[in-house]
Parts: C-alpha cells; sequence; structure tokens
C-alpha cells in the first residue's frame, strides 16, 4: 500500500485572499485522484497504491495534486507505506526536519498521535522513537497504555490492517458555515458566502454537474425586535437558463439578490443548498474568432438584470394559439421562459412560431410598434403592428387614414375569440383583413368588423392594424 498526506497551510488573518474551501470540499476535490480518501487528524490521507500508475507513477500524481490544488494557500505533502508513517513525515516536514533512514522504526514518538498523551511517562522509559515503544512487552504495554497506542504501532508496522470511514461525495450539495461575526447586511454575507461558492464548486466538477436552481439561507440571531416576532432564517433562490459552473456569474447573481435584500436581524449562521442541477456536458471551443468574444453571455446578462431591476422588469415574448394577431403572443418574464424561447432569446433572435410574433420598438410620438415575424402560407402580414388598433375615420364608405385607402389584396377572414371573456368586450373578433394603400403612410394592413346577426349589429366598423416598412 502507498499513503499520501496532505496538509493545508493555515493563511494569515491580516492577509486578504480568496477564501479557504471547507475540510469537507477539500475532500472531494481529492477523489478525483483515488476513491480511497480521509481525513486523519489534520491531515488529508489518499490511499493511491491502486490508481497511481494511471497517472503516470507517484512522481507525477504528486505533481497533479500541487497544480489542482483547489485553495489560495500552499499544500504540504508527504508519502509512506502506511497511513501514520506518511502523517509522521508530514510533521516532521512540517517541523523542517528531515525523516530517518528506517521508518517506521526511527520516527519521533510525538508524531503519533496515540503516544502524545503518555509522552512523558515513556520518555522517563527511554523511547524517543516509534521502534523504542514496540520493542516494549506487548501485555505490559497494553496493561499500562491501554489498547489504542498498541494498536496504532501495530498498524503502523502493517501487522494490522488499517480502517478509515472513507469520504463520499453527497448526491445534493448543502453547507453551513458560522459567521466570523454577525452579519448586518449583504457584503459581510456575500464575503462568507464566497467560501460556500467555492465548495460548491468543487461538488460540481465532482458530481459532473451544471447549477440550475440555488437557495442562500441565513439563520437570524434574534428572535424578536421592536416587540415583533421574528422568523428564524431568511433566504433568496437564485435561478439561471442553463447549468452553470461559473461561480463568477453564480456570485454576481447572488450579489445582485443580497443587494435588494433587507435583512430582518444580524445573521449568525449561513447555508448555501442546490436546488436542480443538470449532467455537465462541458464548454466547446471553436477557432473561430467570431466564436470566442470576451464578455458575459447574452443570457447570463438577462439573468443578472433580471436579479437587479426585478422579473417583471425582464420580458420576452412567448406564442400563444390564437388567429387574432394582437393575441398571438404574450410577454413574461425571462426568467420563466421556455427552454426553447431561452434558446432563441440567446441567440439574439425574437421568438418565431407558426403565428406572427412581435417584440417592442419605439414609435415617433411615444406610441409603440410590433414586429412580427413572416408565420409562412399565404397571408401577408405586415412587418408592424400596432399596439391597439386603431378605429379609422369614414369618407363615405371608403376608410380613411392619411387620406382615402385603396383596398389592394383581401379579404383574408378571421373568427376566433368565442371562448374569450370579459378581456374580449364579450364577443367573438369576426373581421375580414386588408391589405390597403395610404396617399401618405403607403402600405397599411386594415380590417373591418364582419356584420353578422349573432355577433355584431350596428355600423360597419373599420380599424388600422399594421404598416408595412
Amino acid at each position: 500500500m502507498h499513503w499520501i498526506a496532505l496538509h493545508w497551510l493555515q493563511p494569515e488573518a491580516e492577509t486578504p485572499m480568496p477564501p479557504m474551501p471547507s475540510d469537507e470540499a477539500l475532500g472531494w476535490w481529492a477523489l478525483q485522484f483515488t476513491p480511497r480518501v480521509a481525513w486523519v487528524d489534520e491531515a488529508l490521507l489518499l490511499e493511491v497504491s491502486a490508481c497511481e500508475r494511471l497517472w503516470g507513477g507517484r512522481l507525477a500524481l504528486m505533481r497533479q495534486i500541487v497544480s489542482l490544488n483547489p485553495a489560495p494557500v500552499r499544500v504540504q505533502q508527504a508519502q509512506g507505506a502506511t497511513c501514520l508513517s506518511a502523517l509522521a513525515r508530514l510533521r516532521m516536514f512540517a517541523r523542517g526536519e528531515k525523516p530517518p533512514a528506517d521508518v517506521p522504526s526511527g520516527l519521533p514518538l510525538d508524531t503519533l498521535s496515540a503516544a502524545r498523551d503518555h509522552l512523558d511517562v515513556l520518555a522517563h522509559l527511554g523511547c524517543r522513537t516509534w521502534g523504542d515503544v514496540a520493542a516494549l512487552p506487548r501485555g505490559g504495554l497494553t496493561r499500562r497504555f491501554g489498547k489504542e497506542l498498541r494498536s496504532a504501532l501495530d498498524a503502523a508496522y502493517g501487522l494490522r490492517p488499517e480502517s478509515h470511514c472513507w469520504l463520499t461525495l453527497p448526491d445534493v450539495f448543502e453547507q453551513k458555515l458560522e459567521l466570523p461575526a454577525l452579519a448586518e447586511g449583504a457584503p459581510e454575507l456575500m464575503w462568507s458566502a464566497n467560501r460556500l461558492l467555492s465548495a460548491l464548486q468543487i461538488w460540481l466538477r465532482a458530481r459532473q454537474r451544471g447549477a440550475r436552481a440555488l437557495e442562500l439561507q441565513w439563520t437570524l440571531d434574534l428572535k424578536r425586535l421592536n416587540g415583533v416576532n421574528l422568523p428564524p432564517h431568511q433566504h433568496i433562490t437564485v435561478r439561471t437558463a442553463e447549468a452553470t459552473q461559473d461561480m463568477a456569474h453564480l456570485r454576481r447573481l447572488i450579489s445582485e439578490k443580497l443587494a435588494l435584500t433587507t435583512l430582518a436581524a444580524p445573521a449568525s449562521w449561513l447555508r448555501l443548498r442546490s436546488l436542480e442541477t443538470d449532467p455537465w456536458a462541458g464548454a466547446s471551443t471553436s477557432f473561430l474568432p467570431e466564436d470566442n468574444r470576451k464578455g458575459d453571455r447574452f443570457h447570463e446578462m438577462v439573468e443578472r438584470l433580471s436579479a437587479r431591476l426585478g422579473p417583471q422588469q425582464v420580458l420576452v415574448p412567448t406564442p400563444q394559439a390564437d388567429h387574432r394577431p394582437e393575441r398571438k403572443q404574450t410577454w413574461q418574464p425571462a426568467l420563466q421562459a421556455g427552454k426553447g424561447q431561452r434558446s432563441a432569446a440567446r441567440s439574439g433572435n425574437t421568438v418565431e412560431s407558426a403565428s406572427p410574433g412581435h417584440r417592442c420598438c419605439p414609435l415617433q410620438g411615444g406610441g409603440r410598434l410590433h414586429e412580427v415575424s413572416q408565420p409562412g402560407g399565404d397571408a401577408i402580414y405586415p412587418a408592424w403592428l400596432l399596439p391597439e388598433p386603431l378605429r379609422l375615420d369614414m369618407e363615405g364608405e371608403r376608410p380613411c387614414y392619411r387620406g382615402p385607402l385603396r383596398r389592394l389584396i383581401g379579404p383574408q377572414r378571421v373568427e376566433a375569440g368565442w371562448w374569450g371573456g370579459v378581456e374580449d368586450g364579450g364577443r367573438p373578433a369576426v373581421r375580414d383583413y386588408y391589405v390597403a394603400e395610404s396617399p401618405e403612410a403607403g402600405l397599411v394592413w386594415i380590417f373591418r368588423e364582419r356584420p353578422a346577426a349573432c355577433f355584431v349589429e350596428g355600423e360597419v366598423r373599420w380599424y388600422l392594424q399594421g404598416l408595412y416598412a
């Protein structure tokens, strides 16, 4: 067997540096090298005898461990034939001492955890090394110092198998963190959340998954404030359009959410939990310069703006199954849109479907027009729709819009909305659409409310609904 012992130097309190991953997260990171990983005292132990050849040998594996170190501090390493000998050599290396030629018999006794409570008594007996204690009678050693010391020596010499509680990767990420001081605002919470995000990144990479939804929860330190009962926790939820392992993007989203959140009381604990994850296929690369643009992707910008301005302020069009042009789509928050619509938004295009869609565009005079995608078929739809049909004046039986209109194409009949309610005026839409020509406005799209005894009674009304470019 062959063991590798790892120990990360503790950062100095006054030295600013990125957050240090938790011990559990460092164990998850080590699982990429071997499935046998365990924490023993202050060191992370890896049993690599069965997999070191897959990394090109022991030296190549040690180099990989150093190059892939997830912590912002240097990692110390030591090797040994057993777990305890590797840990003892690591402790000697931390003190700047050279390991003895005879291992484990020549190792100092204070590097054995099981002997630390008996160092003074063993020193009076003349025992300075592991070999000195191992040479004592087994029965007397066990009666005087307990069976733990004898069992540790047997494991160090390979006389008995070593047993450890091996680390495993959880199915769901969830970690809690006690804050170093009570947090009274978003910046203090965000500073501590960075450590949880670093652990999340390690878990996502180990699981080969991407985050879709996260929950950040903090525990309030007070139960009552100004005579008002407070809830035990507060939380925010962050969702992304695509699965991601980009902690910078998640950090920005959480920061935007926290900036809009008011803490009901100072917080003492912080918890980060994964709500939704998707399999991670990895990022594709391209040699084409247009595929390697710098900056954020479009959907990341949409998510950040939604977190900053509110979901109702960033909308995308959603097609509807309706023959009435003004009801062929609705607007809904971008974060709630379907996957297909988000894909269209990410490509920079509007949503297209069998129904003409439209998007908002400024009009002279403060109004709005809606751009329409060509639906296909024989119908000739205009490039722009008005937000609401404009009733036209009449000159005898001819409708007028900047002059009398001359009908060119039509009619195209539409009968829809019989299922509608009060929002549709209590009656269906029974219309004849025409392409007409205006002396000043050019080609326009108009319709006439077709008279029918069962639907509409009274005068015939004409409306302008679209314009052609």
